[in-house]
Protein backbone atom coordinates (compact mmCIF):
# COMPACT_ATOMS: atom_id res chain seq x y z
CA UNK A 1 0.00 0.00 0.00
CA UNK A 2 1.20 3.56 -0.49
CA UNK A 3 0.74 6.56 2.08
CA UNK A 4 0.00 9.42 0.23
CA UNK A 5 0.58 12.26 2.53
CA UNK A 6 -2.80 13.40 3.40
CA UNK A 7 -3.62 10.74 6.64
CA UNK A 8 -5.79 8.62 3.89
CA UNK A 9 -4.51 5.04 4.05
CA UNK A 10 -5.14 3.86 -0.32
CA UNK A 11 -6.99 1.41 -1.34
CA UNK A 12 -4.93 0.70 -4.16
CA UNK A 13 -3.52 -2.99 -4.58
CA UNK A 14 -0.21 -3.69 -7.03
CA UNK A 15 -1.40 -6.44 -9.25
CA UNK A 16 0.73 -9.94 -8.38
CA UNK A 17 0.90 -9.49 -12.75
CA UNK A 18 2.89 -6.71 -12.57
CA UNK A 19 5.98 -6.34 -10.78
CA UNK A 20 7.08 -3.55 -9.47
CA UNK A 21 10.22 -3.11 -11.74
CA UNK A 22 7.80 -3.45 -14.93
CA UNK A 23 5.33 -0.79 -14.03
CA UNK A 24 6.80 1.79 -16.59
CA UNK A 25 6.37 -0.50 -19.57
CA UNK A 26 2.37 -0.14 -19.09
CA UNK A 27 0.57 1.59 -21.80
CA UNK A 28 -1.72 3.95 -20.71
CA UNK A 29 -4.84 1.71 -21.50
CA UNK A 30 -3.34 -0.75 -19.43
CA UNK A 31 -2.64 1.77 -16.79
CA UNK A 32 -6.06 3.27 -16.53
CA UNK A 33 -7.49 -0.30 -16.04
CA UNK A 34 -5.55 -0.82 -13.25
CA UNK A 35 -6.70 2.49 -11.61
CA UNK A 36 -10.02 1.89 -11.91
CA UNK A 37 -9.69 -1.40 -10.98
CA UNK A 38 -7.64 0.00 -7.64
CA UNK A 39 -4.66 -2.79 -8.44
CA UNK A 40 -2.12 0.31 -9.28
CA UNK A 41 -1.70 3.80 -7.77
CA UNK A 42 -0.59 7.00 -9.71
CA UNK A 43 2.26 7.00 -6.96
CA UNK A 44 3.57 3.88 -7.79
CA UNK A 45 3.93 4.17 -11.44
CA UNK A 46 4.88 7.25 -11.28
CA UNK A 47 7.93 6.43 -9.26
CA UNK A 48 8.34 3.70 -11.47
CA UNK A 49 8.92 6.20 -14.14
CA UNK A 50 10.96 7.96 -12.31
CA UNK A 51 13.56 6.04 -11.62
CA UNK A 52 13.57 4.72 -15.24
CA UNK A 53 14.28 8.26 -15.91
CA UNK A 54 17.08 8.12 -13.20
CA UNK A 55 18.52 4.86 -14.44
CA UNK A 56 18.42 6.30 -18.56
CA UNK A 57 18.81 9.77 -18.32
CA UNK A 58 23.41 9.76 -18.03
CA UNK A 59 22.94 8.41 -21.26
CA UNK A 60 20.46 9.46 -23.34
CA UNK A 61 19.76 13.64 -22.07
CA UNK A 62 16.14 13.80 -23.21
CA UNK A 63 14.27 15.59 -20.57
CA UNK A 64 14.77 19.18 -19.77
CA UNK A 65 12.63 20.75 -16.39
CA UNK A 66 11.51 17.53 -14.71
CA UNK A 67 10.69 18.08 -11.28
CA UNK A 68 10.14 15.08 -9.48
CA UNK A 69 8.50 16.51 -6.34
CA UNK A 70 6.11 18.22 -8.65
CA UNK A 71 5.23 14.78 -10.53
CA UNK A 72 4.90 13.04 -7.15
CA UNK A 73 2.54 15.22 -5.52
CA UNK A 74 0.56 15.34 -9.25
CA UNK A 75 0.45 11.74 -8.70
CA UNK A 76 -0.96 11.83 -4.67
CA UNK A 77 -3.75 13.92 -6.07
CA UNK A 78 -4.62 11.75 -8.48
CA UNK A 79 -4.53 8.82 -6.08
CA UNK A 80 -7.26 10.31 -4.14
CA UNK A 81 -9.39 11.15 -6.99
CA UNK A 82 -8.92 7.31 -7.99
CA UNK A 83 -9.75 5.94 -4.70
CA UNK A 84 -13.19 8.19 -4.31
CA UNK A 85 -13.64 7.05 -8.30
CA UNK A 86 -14.04 10.20 -9.45
CA UNK A 87 -11.17 10.91 -11.92
CA UNK A 88 -11.11 14.46 -13.34
CA UNK A 89 -10.67 13.46 -16.72
CA UNK A 90 -9.64 10.58 -19.04
CA UNK A 91 -6.05 10.73 -18.40
CA UNK A 92 -5.95 10.78 -14.89
CA UNK A 93 -2.84 10.28 -13.18
CA UNK A 94 -1.28 8.66 -16.58
CA UNK A 95 2.68 9.80 -16.95
CA UNK A 96 3.22 12.00 -19.96
CA UNK A 97 6.09 14.34 -21.37
CA UNK A 98 5.60 17.60 -23.35
CA UNK A 99 7.59 18.90 -26.21
CA UNK A 100 10.08 21.26 -25.27
CA UNK A 101 8.71 24.51 -27.29
CA UNK A 102 5.77 23.55 -26.72
CA UNK A 103 4.16 26.71 -24.08
CA UNK A 104 4.30 25.61 -20.04
CA UNK A 105 2.71 28.13 -18.18
CA UNK A 106 5.48 29.46 -15.69
CA UNK A 107 8.38 27.58 -17.92
CA UNK A 108 10.61 29.34 -20.32
CA UNK A 109 10.54 27.82 -24.04
CA UNK A 110 14.57 27.60 -24.86
CA UNK A 111 14.04 26.40 -28.27
CA UNK A 112 17.14 24.00 -28.14
CA UNK A 113 19.25 26.58 -28.78
CA UNK A 114 21.68 28.82 -26.73
CA UNK A 115 20.62 32.16 -28.71
CA UNK A 116 17.16 31.96 -26.45
CA UNK A 117 16.39 34.39 -23.94
CA UNK A 118 14.64 32.60 -21.02
CA UNK A 119 11.61 33.77 -20.17
CA UNK A 120 8.42 31.99 -18.44
CA UNK A 121 5.41 32.32 -20.80
CA UNK A 122 2.33 33.48 -19.83
CA UNK A 123 0.21 30.50 -20.11
CA UNK A 124 -0.36 26.83 -21.54
CA UNK A 125 -0.11 25.84 -25.42
CA UNK A 126 -3.80 24.09 -26.63
CA UNK A 127 -1.94 20.56 -26.64
CA UNK A 128 -0.76 20.97 -22.95
CA UNK A 129 -3.69 22.92 -21.66
CA UNK A 130 -5.70 19.53 -22.75
CA UNK A 131 -3.49 17.37 -21.54
CA UNK A 132 -3.87 19.06 -17.88
CA UNK A 133 -7.44 19.51 -18.31
CA UNK A 134 -7.86 15.65 -18.78
CA UNK A 135 -5.46 14.91 -16.02
CA UNK A 136 -2.70 13.50 -17.33
CA UNK A 137 0.92 13.82 -15.37
CA UNK A 138 3.30 16.21 -17.03
CA UNK A 139 6.57 14.68 -15.80
CA UNK A 140 8.61 16.68 -18.01
CA UNK A 141 9.52 19.06 -21.37
CA UNK A 142 11.83 17.03 -23.77
CA UNK A 143 14.64 18.14 -25.55
CA UNK A 144 15.02 19.72 -29.11
CA UNK A 145 17.65 20.78 -31.50
CA UNK A 146 18.43 24.65 -32.03
CA UNK A 147 15.16 25.89 -33.08
CA UNK A 148 14.12 22.53 -33.68
CA UNK A 149 15.19 23.13 -37.42
CA UNK A 150 17.10 19.67 -38.03
CA UNK A 151 15.67 16.02 -37.67
CA UNK A 152 18.38 15.49 -34.88
CA UNK A 153 19.22 15.35 -30.53
CA UNK A 154 21.90 18.06 -31.98
CA UNK A 155 21.56 21.45 -29.69
CA UNK A 156 23.72 24.37 -28.18
CA UNK A 157 21.24 24.44 -25.45
CA UNK A 158 20.25 20.70 -24.42
CA UNK A 159 23.05 17.43 -23.99
CA UNK A 160 23.21 15.68 -27.20
CA UNK A 161 19.79 13.37 -27.12
CA UNK A 162 20.78 10.02 -28.00
CA UNK A 163 19.03 6.86 -29.60
CA UNK A 164 18.67 4.49 -26.42
CA UNK A 165 19.16 1.47 -28.92
CA UNK A 166 22.13 2.35 -29.74
CA UNK A 167 23.85 5.20 -27.77
CA UNK A 168 26.29 6.48 -30.84
CA UNK A 169 23.10 6.69 -32.81
CA UNK A 170 20.97 9.57 -33.42
CA UNK A 171 17.25 9.84 -31.97
CA UNK A 172 15.78 12.03 -34.95
CA UNK A 173 14.29 15.46 -34.96
CA UNK A 174 12.86 17.87 -33.84
CA UNK A 175 10.99 15.11 -31.14
CA UNK A 176 14.40 14.41 -29.90
CA UNK A 177 13.44 13.62 -26.47
CA UNK A 178 10.43 12.76 -27.18
CA UNK A 179 11.12 9.84 -29.20
CA UNK A 180 14.24 8.78 -27.23
CA UNK A 181 12.06 9.31 -24.28
CA UNK A 182 9.33 6.85 -25.73
CA UNK A 183 11.59 3.76 -26.33
CA UNK A 184 13.50 3.84 -23.19
CA UNK A 185 9.96 3.91 -21.16
CA UNK A 186 9.74 7.54 -19.02
CA UNK A 187 6.18 7.26 -19.60
CA UNK A 188 3.76 5.95 -22.05
CA UNK A 189 2.49 9.25 -23.68
CA UNK A 190 4.86 11.62 -25.08
CA UNK A 191 4.00 15.33 -26.72
CA UNK A 192 5.75 15.57 -30.49
CA UNK A 193 5.13 18.34 -33.09
CA UNK A 194 6.17 18.05 -37.32
CA UNK A 195 6.36 20.37 -39.97
CA UNK A 196 8.95 18.54 -42.02
CA UNK A 197 8.93 14.91 -40.47
CA UNK A 198 9.79 15.36 -36.69
CA UNK A 199 7.22 13.42 -35.15
CA UNK A 200 7.73 10.69 -38.09
CA UNK A 201 11.21 10.18 -38.36
CA UNK A 202 12.15 10.07 -34.22
CA UNK A 203 9.74 7.54 -34.31
CA UNK A 204 10.54 5.09 -36.93
CA UNK A 205 14.37 5.88 -36.17
CA UNK A 206 13.51 4.63 -32.38
CA UNK A 207 11.58 1.94 -33.13
CA UNK A 208 7.91 3.60 -31.75
CA UNK A 209 4.91 4.74 -33.05
CA UNK A 210 4.05 8.27 -34.05
CA UNK A 211 1.11 9.85 -35.79
CA UNK A 212 1.10 13.13 -37.65
CA UNK A 213 -2.65 14.47 -37.54
CA UNK A 214 -4.31 15.81 -40.70
CA UNK A 215 -3.39 19.67 -40.71
CA UNK A 216 -5.81 21.58 -38.03
CA UNK A 217 -7.10 18.16 -36.83
CA UNK A 218 -5.18 19.19 -33.15
CA UNK A 219 -5.32 23.09 -32.42
CA UNK A 220 -1.57 24.98 -31.80
CA UNK A 221 -0.70 28.31 -31.33
CA UNK A 222 0.65 30.01 -33.27
CA UNK A 223 -0.53 27.96 -36.10
CA UNK A 224 1.35 27.53 -39.37
CA UNK A 225 1.12 25.83 -42.05
CA UNK A 226 2.18 22.38 -42.34
CA UNK A 227 2.78 22.34 -38.61
CA UNK A 228 1.15 20.03 -36.45
CA UNK A 229 0.76 18.33 -32.76
CA UNK A 230 0.43 14.64 -32.34
CA UNK A 231 1.52 11.70 -30.06
CA UNK A 232 4.73 9.51 -29.78
CA UNK A 233 4.06 6.07 -27.95
CA UNK A 234 4.67 2.64 -27.94
CA UNK A 235 1.50 1.41 -29.12
CA UNK A 236 -1.57 2.62 -31.53
CA UNK A 237 -4.09 2.00 -28.83
CA UNK A 238 -2.16 4.82 -26.68
CA UNK A 239 -1.64 7.21 -29.71
CA UNK A 240 -5.37 6.91 -30.23
CA UNK A 241 -6.42 7.54 -26.47
CA UNK A 242 -3.69 11.14 -26.49
CA UNK A 243 -5.60 11.97 -29.80
CA UNK A 244 -9.06 11.83 -28.25
CA UNK A 245 -8.22 14.32 -26.05
CA UNK A 246 -5.32 16.99 -28.33
CA UNK A 247 -8.12 17.03 -30.81
CA UNK A 248 -10.39 18.94 -28.45
CA UNK A 249 -11.40 22.25 -29.91
CA UNK A 250 -9.13 25.24 -28.80
CA UNK A 251 -10.24 29.02 -30.57
CA UNK A 252 -6.77 29.90 -30.52
CA UNK A 253 -5.89 28.06 -33.61
CA UNK A 254 -7.48 30.26 -36.57
CA UNK A 255 -6.23 27.14 -38.73
CA UNK A 256 -7.79 24.46 -37.06
CA UNK A 257 -10.48 22.26 -38.39
CA UNK A 258 -14.32 22.34 -36.53
CA UNK A 259 -14.42 19.81 -34.31
CA UNK A 260 -15.15 16.36 -34.77
CA UNK A 261 -16.06 13.74 -32.57
CA UNK A 262 -14.48 10.66 -33.75
CA UNK A 263 -14.51 7.50 -31.60
CA UNK A 264 -10.79 7.40 -31.33
CA UNK A 265 -11.01 3.81 -29.45
CA UNK A 266 -12.59 2.54 -32.11
CA UNK A 267 -9.14 0.36 -33.71
CA UNK A 268 -10.50 -2.78 -35.25
CA UNK A 269 -11.16 -2.75 -38.83
CA UNK A 270 -10.47 -5.63 -41.97
CA UNK A 271 -7.62 -4.54 -44.90
CA UNK A 272 -9.53 -7.27 -47.22
CA UNK A 273 -10.12 -5.08 -50.23
CA UNK A 274 -8.56 -1.92 -49.23
CA UNK A 275 -6.31 -0.35 -51.94
CA UNK A 276 -2.83 0.27 -51.26
CA UNK A 277 0.20 2.50 -52.64
CA UNK A 278 3.33 1.51 -51.95
CA UNK A 279 5.70 4.11 -52.38
CA UNK A 280 9.74 3.28 -52.45
CA UNK A 281 10.78 6.09 -54.06
CA UNK A 282 10.37 10.09 -53.00
CA UNK A 283 11.87 11.29 -56.35
CA UNK A 284 14.77 13.18 -54.43
CA UNK A 285 17.66 13.06 -52.15
CA UNK A 286 19.16 9.83 -50.24
CA UNK A 287 18.82 6.56 -52.29
CA UNK A 288 16.35 3.73 -50.01
CA UNK A 289 18.82 1.81 -48.00
CA UNK A 290 18.85 -1.73 -49.10
CA UNK A 291 17.77 -2.97 -45.99
CA UNK A 292 15.28 -0.36 -45.23
CA UNK A 293 13.46 -0.80 -49.08
CA UNK A 294 13.30 -4.76 -47.96
CA UNK A 295 11.43 -4.06 -44.72
CA UNK A 296 8.98 -1.71 -46.20
CA UNK A 297 8.45 -4.49 -49.18
CA UNK A 298 7.55 -6.99 -46.90
CA UNK A 299 5.66 -4.77 -44.82
CA UNK A 300 3.56 -4.23 -48.18
CA UNK A 301 3.63 -8.01 -48.33
CA UNK A 302 1.47 -8.89 -45.37
CA UNK A 303 -1.05 -6.52 -46.43
CA UNK A 304 -1.19 -8.26 -49.60
CA UNK A 305 -1.64 -11.87 -47.80
CA UNK A 306 -4.16 -10.14 -45.84
CA UNK A 307 -6.16 -9.57 -48.87
CA UNK A 308 -5.42 -6.14 -49.93
CA UNK A 309 -4.36 -5.09 -53.28
CA UNK A 310 -1.03 -3.11 -53.25
CA UNK A 311 0.41 -0.89 -56.31
CA UNK A 312 3.89 0.06 -56.34
CA UNK A 313 3.64 4.05 -56.67
CA UNK A 314 6.11 5.95 -59.44
CA UNK A 315 8.10 8.40 -57.76
CA UNK A 316 6.10 12.08 -57.67
CA UNK A 317 8.42 14.53 -55.94
CA UNK A 318 11.25 16.38 -57.56
CA UNK A 319 14.71 18.29 -56.25
CA UNK A 320 13.24 21.29 -57.14
CA UNK A 321 10.61 21.34 -55.12
CA UNK A 322 12.94 19.87 -52.13
CA UNK A 323 14.95 23.43 -53.28
CA UNK A 324 12.04 25.93 -53.52
CA UNK A 325 10.88 24.95 -50.23
CA UNK A 326 14.47 24.96 -48.62
CA UNK A 327 14.66 28.68 -49.89
CA UNK A 328 11.45 29.12 -48.26
CA UNK A 329 12.37 28.10 -45.22
CA UNK A 330 15.67 29.68 -45.19
CA UNK A 331 14.24 33.36 -46.25
CA UNK A 332 11.46 33.26 -43.61
CA UNK A 333 14.41 32.10 -40.71
CA UNK A 334 16.60 34.87 -41.54
CA UNK A 335 14.29 37.59 -41.31
CA UNK A 336 13.78 36.61 -37.88
CA UNK A 337 17.08 35.62 -36.57
CA UNK A 338 18.65 38.21 -38.30
CA UNK A 339 16.60 40.73 -35.91
CA UNK A 340 18.74 39.12 -32.88
CA UNK A 341 21.40 40.76 -31.70
CA UNK A 342 25.26 39.79 -33.13
CA UNK A 343 26.46 37.98 -30.02
CA UNK A 344 22.99 35.73 -29.63
CA UNK A 345 23.36 34.55 -33.50
CA UNK A 346 26.76 33.57 -32.88
CA UNK A 347 25.62 31.27 -29.87
CA UNK A 348 23.10 29.25 -32.71
CA UNK A 349 24.44 25.99 -33.48
CA UNK A 350 26.60 26.27 -36.54
CA UNK A 351 25.00 24.44 -38.69
CA UNK A 352 21.84 26.06 -38.12
CA UNK A 353 23.41 29.40 -38.41
CA UNK A 354 25.32 28.64 -42.08
CA UNK A 355 22.08 27.09 -43.43
CA UNK A 356 20.24 30.17 -42.51
CA UNK A 357 22.55 32.72 -43.51
CA UNK A 358 22.17 32.01 -46.93
CA UNK A 359 18.55 33.00 -46.49
CA UNK A 360 20.08 37.00 -46.20
CA UNK A 361 20.79 36.78 -50.06
CA UNK A 362 17.33 35.49 -51.41
CA UNK A 363 15.27 37.41 -52.97
CA UNK A 364 11.23 38.19 -52.11
CA UNK A 365 10.71 36.79 -55.46
CA UNK A 366 12.85 33.75 -55.37
CA UNK A 367 11.02 32.88 -51.19
CA UNK A 368 8.01 33.50 -53.22
CA UNK A 369 8.74 30.78 -55.95
CA UNK A 370 10.03 28.70 -53.12
CA UNK A 371 6.61 29.05 -51.54
CA UNK A 372 4.94 28.02 -54.53
CA UNK A 373 7.21 24.71 -55.04
CA UNK A 374 5.69 23.70 -51.42
CA UNK A 375 2.23 24.33 -52.81
CA UNK A 376 3.41 21.99 -55.52
CA UNK A 377 4.65 19.26 -53.86
CA UNK A 378 1.46 19.52 -51.95
CA UNK A 379 -0.70 18.78 -54.85
CA UNK A 380 1.64 15.85 -56.63
CA UNK A 381 1.11 14.40 -52.96
CA UNK A 382 -2.14 14.68 -53.32
CA UNK A 383 -3.02 13.94 -56.65
CA UNK A 384 -0.60 10.85 -56.11
CA UNK A 385 -2.03 9.55 -53.08
CA UNK A 386 -5.49 10.23 -54.58
CA UNK A 387 -6.33 6.82 -56.01
CA UNK A 388 -5.11 4.77 -52.64
CA UNK A 389 -7.15 4.08 -49.23
CA UNK A 390 -3.43 4.44 -48.18
CA UNK A 391 -0.13 4.67 -49.16
CA UNK A 392 2.86 2.58 -47.55
CA UNK A 393 6.22 3.63 -47.56
CA UNK A 394 9.65 4.36 -45.70
CA UNK A 395 9.88 7.14 -43.16
CA UNK A 396 13.64 7.73 -43.66
CA UNK A 397 15.55 6.43 -46.46
CA UNK A 398 17.79 5.63 -44.61
CA UNK A 399 18.28 3.87 -40.72
CA UNK A 400 19.71 6.36 -37.44
CA UNK A 401 22.91 8.02 -38.45
CA UNK A 402 25.35 9.00 -35.21
CA UNK A 403 24.73 11.00 -33.00
CA UNK A 404 27.20 14.20 -33.36
CA UNK A 405 25.66 14.78 -36.36
CA UNK A 406 23.32 17.87 -37.05
CA UNK A 407 21.67 15.82 -40.46
CA UNK A 408 21.98 12.25 -42.61
CA UNK A 409 24.72 14.77 -45.07
CA UNK A 410 26.38 17.13 -42.23
CA UNK A 411 25.97 19.46 -45.04
CA UNK A 412 23.97 22.68 -44.11
CA UNK A 413 23.73 23.41 -48.35
CA UNK A 414 21.86 19.69 -49.04
CA UNK A 415 20.09 19.81 -44.98
CA UNK A 416 16.70 17.92 -46.12
CA UNK A 417 17.89 15.01 -48.30
CA UNK A 418 16.31 12.73 -45.62
CA UNK A 419 13.05 13.65 -45.76
CA UNK A 420 11.52 13.24 -48.84
CA UNK A 421 8.97 10.74 -47.62
CA UNK A 422 8.19 13.20 -44.61
CA UNK A 423 8.04 16.65 -45.79
CA UNK A 424 5.45 16.08 -48.35
CA UNK A 425 2.55 15.37 -46.25
CA UNK A 426 3.07 18.05 -44.06
CA UNK A 427 2.31 20.33 -47.07
CA UNK A 428 -0.42 18.12 -48.05
CA UNK A 429 -2.10 18.43 -44.82
CA UNK A 430 -2.17 14.26 -44.64
CA UNK A 431 -2.13 12.43 -41.91
CA UNK A 432 0.41 10.00 -41.76
CA UNK A 433 1.79 7.96 -39.00
CA UNK A 434 5.73 6.01 -38.49
CA UNK A 435 5.50 2.57 -37.18
CA UNK A 436 8.48 0.21 -36.59
CA UNK A 437 8.22 -2.90 -39.31
CA UNK A 438 11.66 -4.45 -38.32
CA UNK A 439 15.04 -3.84 -37.73
CA UNK A 440 18.68 -3.45 -39.66
CA UNK A 441 21.38 -6.19 -39.29
CA UNK A 442 23.06 -3.84 -36.35
CA UNK A 443 19.67 -3.59 -34.08
CA UNK A 444 18.42 -0.51 -35.68
CA UNK A 445 14.42 -0.02 -36.00
CA UNK A 446 13.38 0.26 -39.37
CA UNK A 447 10.07 2.70 -39.79
CA UNK A 448 7.21 1.65 -42.30
CA UNK A 449 4.42 4.76 -42.92
CA UNK A 450 1.34 4.72 -43.56
CA UNK A 451 -0.53 8.15 -44.93
CA UNK A 452 -4.59 8.29 -45.37
CA UNK A 453 -6.27 10.76 -47.38
CA UNK A 454 -6.82 14.15 -45.49
CA UNK A 455 -9.40 13.96 -42.10
CA UNK A 456 -8.77 10.48 -42.46
CA UNK A 457 -6.73 10.11 -39.69
CA UNK A 458 -9.13 7.12 -37.39
CA UNK A 459 -8.23 5.35 -40.95
CA UNK A 460 -4.69 5.91 -40.63
CA UNK A 461 -4.76 4.66 -36.74
CA UNK A 462 -7.28 1.81 -37.48
CA UNK A 463 -4.59 0.28 -39.93
CA UNK A 464 -1.63 0.74 -38.01
CA UNK A 465 -3.65 -1.25 -35.21
CA UNK A 466 -4.15 -3.76 -37.73
CA UNK A 467 -0.46 -3.96 -38.54
CA UNK A 468 0.99 -3.85 -35.14
CA UNK A 469 -0.89 -7.22 -34.92
CA UNK A 470 0.74 -8.84 -37.66
CA UNK A 471 3.89 -7.60 -38.08
CA UNK A 472 7.18 -9.87 -37.27
CA UNK A 473 7.67 -9.98 -33.54
CA UNK A 474 9.54 -6.99 -31.91
CA UNK A 475 12.70 -7.14 -29.81
CA UNK A 476 12.24 -6.21 -26.41
CA UNK A 477 13.09 -2.41 -25.47
CA UNK A 478 16.58 -1.27 -24.94
CA UNK A 479 17.54 -1.50 -21.04
CA UNK A 480 19.61 1.40 -19.49
CA UNK A 481 23.41 0.09 -18.98
CA UNK A 482 24.45 -1.14 -16.51
CA UNK A 483 27.07 0.24 -14.29
CA UNK A 484 30.46 -0.85 -14.58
Amino acid sequence: MTNNGTGIESAFRTSAATPMNGLSALTATELLEHYRNHELSPVEVTQACLSRMEAWEPHLHATYLLNSDAAIEAAKQSEARWMKNGPCGSLDGVPITSKEHLAMEGLPCPFGTAATVLTPVPSDAPPVARIREAGANILCKTTVPDYLMISSGVSTFHSITRNPWDLTKNPGGSSAGAGAAAAAGYAPLHLGTDIGGSIRLPAGWCGVFGLKPTLGRVPIDPPFPGRVTGPITRTVADAALLMSVLSLPDWRDHMSLPYQQLDWLDLNRGVKGLKLGLWLDAGFGLPVESQVRTAIESAGSAFLEAGAVVEEIPPFLNQAMMDGLDQFWRAKFWAEISLLPVERQAKILPFIFQWAKAGESISGAAAANGYNQSLAMAAAANAACNPFDFVLSPVSPVPAFPAELPSPTNDPALPFQHIGFTVALNMSGQPSAAINCSYTTDGLPIGLQITGKRFDDLGVLQLAHFYENVRPTQRPWPEPPTKQ
